[in-house]
């Protein structure tokens, strides 16, 4: 005799915790590239637009990356030039610069956030809008900025414990 496990329809379960912050980090990442673009543009106005069909608590979080990056851009833009080996950042793919800008600006400036998430959520969003190469050019800088920067000694000693 077979036994049916009843289940929730796909379309009625609740979004996970993790799932919810990787659409915010995919919408931020989606206005970081148009501000490439057009810095002239309201982002935040943008990041709402463009989440309207989202919860208040993702479009938050991605303006809080958006707002984050825009506001601390110069400084972002300064560590990602001292740790990537002959690279500069204005010859970085588009993609692949504001990648790294938002994974560093979490590292750095959301405290709560696992330093092992952020850089899994930067592989999940390098893997859907990079290819091979810039994947593995984003992990290792992102790793060499861990391993190196100062600031993120308490990140790095989670990652060992």
């Amino acid at each position: 005799m077979a036994v049916t496990i009843p289940h929730k329809p796909t379309s009625m379960k609740t979004p996970k915790i993790g799932s919810s912050r990787r659409h915010a980090r995919q919408l931020a990442l989606q206005q970081l590239f148009r501000w490439e673009f057009d810095q002239s543009q309201n982002h935040e106005s943008e990041v709402i637009r463009a989440g309207r069909s989202t919860s208040p608590e993702i479009r938050e979080f991605a303006n809080q990356i958006v707002q984050g990056v825009l506001s601390h851009h110069g400084e972002l833009d300064q560590l990602i030039n001292q740790f990537a080996v002959e690279w500069t950042v204005d010859r970085m793919p588009v993609v692949d610069r504001n990648i790294l800008r938002w994974a560093i600006f979490e590292l750095l400036w959301i405290p709560g956030i696992p330093a092992r998430v952020t850089l899994n959520e930067a592989m999940e969003l390098a893997k859907r809008f990079a290819d091979d190469e810039a994947r593995r050019f984003i992990n290792g800088m992102l790793d060499h900025l861990l391993r190196k920067e100062p600031r993120l000694e308490l990140k790095r000693s989670e990652l060992t414990s």
